[in-house]
């Protein structure tokens, strides 16, 4: 059985009582969830040997989709990537444009999108209201960004060396955000109920 999502339990209910209302806090949300996109981008790390850099991006599109959803979730990120097309430094180390989707990390930015949507999706089912459950959703979230992100990145460095290159370096730092995202997320919740235990 499908289940509100963080952003809709923490926010005031009178703020989701007309239609209006709850257009400009889905606007809001999804404009906010991009922007901290973008914001992550900016703490950057090149790496000498691979055109993938550190980022905490990976990081705000997993937690971005589980708390608004699959959907917000989904147009925050494609939100994002059109800031990023239209001209805006919101991409990693600040760059934009056309041929930073089309260069060797576009695979992960369009995988943002199905990343955000698939976390969202299980956010909505509960799973990030308990630490195993979240552990596994934001391993889900990682593995579908790598489905997209390193079959791209093959065809600039090859298929043999795009997993040493673009997926191998990043798995510790994997660990260390689904680690954050376990204590985070069930958090939220603990929290959220706490000030309203009518929480579903």
């Amino acid at each position: 059985m499908a289940s509100v999502v963080l952003a809709d339990s923490a926010l005031p209910h009178s703020w989701q009582k007309s239609a209006t209302s709850r257009l400009f806090v889905n606007v809001a949300l999804v404009i906010a969830g991009s922007l901290l996109t973008a914001l992550a981008a900016r703490m950057s790390i090149p790496l000498p040997f691979t055109p993938v850099p550190i980022t905490g991006q990976t990081f705000a599109v997993l937690l971005i989709g589980a708390v608004l959803g699959s959907r917000r979730g989904a147009v925050s990120m494609a939100v994002y990537l059109a800031q990023g097309l239209a001209g805006l430094p919101v991409f990693a180390g600040g760059q934009a444009g056309l041929a930073v989707l089309l260069g060797p990390t576009g695979g992960y930015l369009i995988g943002f999108i199905a990343a955000a949507f698939i976390t969202g999706w299980l956010a909505e089912h509960g799973w990030d209201r308990r630490p195993f459950t979240t552990a596994v959703a934001m391993a889900l979230g990682n593995i579908v960004i790598y489905l997209f992100g390193v079959p791209w990145l093959a065809a600039f460095v090859g298929i043999e060396r795009a997993p040493l290159l673009g997926l191998v370096p990043f798995l510790p730092g994997d660990l260390l955000k689904i680690g954050l995202a376990t204590l985070a997320l069930p958090g939220a919740w603990w929290v959220v109920r706490r000030v309203n235990p009518t929480t579903l």
